[in-house]
């Protein structure tokens, strides 16, 4: 077995990271310091934008009423797959009760959070599929309270197609603003929201960074670094095809790594030519994005067979994985550590990213190797209760307190025993 690297990538410089934390720490400080003056300040400043902080409803409806009835109906349509999707989800988080020992009754019982703070990104690219795929799965999860940002416009606010996306999914508050303010606006429930229990969504890196350094006041979603989107093919892939699948994951910016994974040297070398050519014929800004993460982050890897292509997939654990190959079962049997799965030609990232209903706030970096993507689960929590008679307590305190003062913990030996006090010997 033998793996060929015919593109290798340039790793990230280390000082960039430690640069943004420490930008992250003290805007993070100085909201905590001064509140909504701070957030509004940092809104005036980073995204030029005076006007309101909430959106009223007003405007909300003025926003919806703008948008074109086609673009509605393509939402729409996203939306309604996005929920049948998160419903199958929901449908499989089971309660359950059991007799563990007689007279024990022990249980597991699902519960929402009480809040959740939706990141929609909005800087280069108005996300409007990331507003659907958050928002909609915390309401099918049953969140009583969602809060909603986006980075705005100078003069114009949240797209019209973000606020409309926010509106169909019953977004109960939306807030103008991103970045890091907008983070920290919904973990503190400013501007009359809930203080968030969970953050999730992507966002940049400073947006990623927020989040980190927040994980304990709140929950979030996962630990996010740039979008990254690997493909295996094999000599029955389409170069142009697979060209075009990685230059579309390039295009998200500069620090996107893509790479291939092929069995079939002609098809590897071919896919490096057209790349090229693809990325030279996107507009302005995605050309610029997609050719610096094509020439940066981009590699093409040659293996000999289709087990030793699975083996470095495996150890990538990519945020999208796209097979084009043959025996599509046995590569969704074979594969284990990936955040969303596309399988075949006919199915691509960007129907993921988008429209087919699967969540596409997924892990990166390779934290497909321990966790997967958005789901109803990650609003939900998973708790257990217990019952139990005055036999099962007998007994329950017996040996509890003998493994308690084994343990050096007389306390827990002395709480079990004053079970007995009134228990049948």
């Amino acid at each position: 077995m033998a793996i060929t690297y015919l593109k290798t990538a340039d790793p990230r410089p280390a000082a960039e990271n430690n640069d943004i934390r420490d930008i992250v720490a003290i805007m993070l400080a100085n909201i905590e310091q001064g509140g909504e003056a701070a957030v509004q300040e940092y809104a005036q400043k980073l995204d030029g934008w005076t006007g309101e902080i909430v959106l009223s409803d007003e405007a909300r409806r003025a926003a919806c009423a703008r948008v074109p009835e086609d673009l509605k109906a393509d939402i729409r349509f996203a939306q309604a797959n996005i929920q049948r999707f998160a419903e199958a989800q929901k449908a499989t988080m089971g309660e359950c009760e059991i007799e563990v020992m007689p007279g024990l009754i022990a249980g597991q019982k699902q519960i929402p959070v009480s809040s959740a703070g939706c990141y929609v990104p909005g800087g280069r690219y108005s996300h409007i599929a990331s507003a659907l795929m958050t928002i909609t799965t915390a309401k099918v999860a049953g969140v009583p309270h969602i809060t909603a940002v986006s980075p705005t416009r100078p003069d114009i606010g949240i797209p019209d197609a973000i606020v409309f996306a926010m509106d169909l999914c019953r977004a109960d508050l939306i807030l103008n603003l991103g970045g890091v303010q907008g983070i920290a606006a919904m973990t503190k429930g400013l501007f009359g929201g809930k203080p968030a229990d969970i953050l999730v969504g992507p966002g940049n890196s400073y947006v990623a960074e927020a989040k980190r350094m927040l994980f304990g006041e709140v929950g979030i979603d996962m630990f996010a670094g740039p979008t990254d989107s690997l493909v295996i093919a094999d000599h029955t892939a389409s170069a142009e095809t697979v060209a075009w699948d990685l230059v579309s994951q390039a295009e998200h910016g500069i620090d996107s790594p893509v790479w291939l994974v092929s069995t079939d040297r002609t098809l590897a070398t071919d896919v490096i030519a057209r790349a090229s050519s693809a990325i030279d014929s996107l507009p302005e800004p995605n050309r610029t994005a997609a050719r610096t993460a094509w020439a940066d982050r981009a590699e093409v890897i040659l293996c000999d067979t289709r087990e030793e292509a699975a083996e470095v997939s495996d150890r990538y654990a990519p945020e999208h994985l796209q097979v084009q190959a043959e025996d599509l079962d046995w590569w969704l049997n074979r594969l284990t550590a990936y955040g969303s799965l596309f399988l075949g030609k006919e199915t691509t990232v960007a129907f993921g990213d988008k429209t087919s209903g699967p969540n596409h706030v997924l892990p990166t970096s390779g934290a497909a190797r321990y966790t997967g993507g958005l789901s109803v689960h990650k609003f939900t929590k998973t708790v257990t209760w217990q019952r139990c008679n005055a036999a099962a307590s007998h007994e329950l305190a017996l040996r509890t307190a003998r493994i308690s003062r084994v343990e050096g913990m007389e306390g827990h030996a002395r709480a079990a025993e004053l079970r007995l006090l009134h228990q049948p010997t």
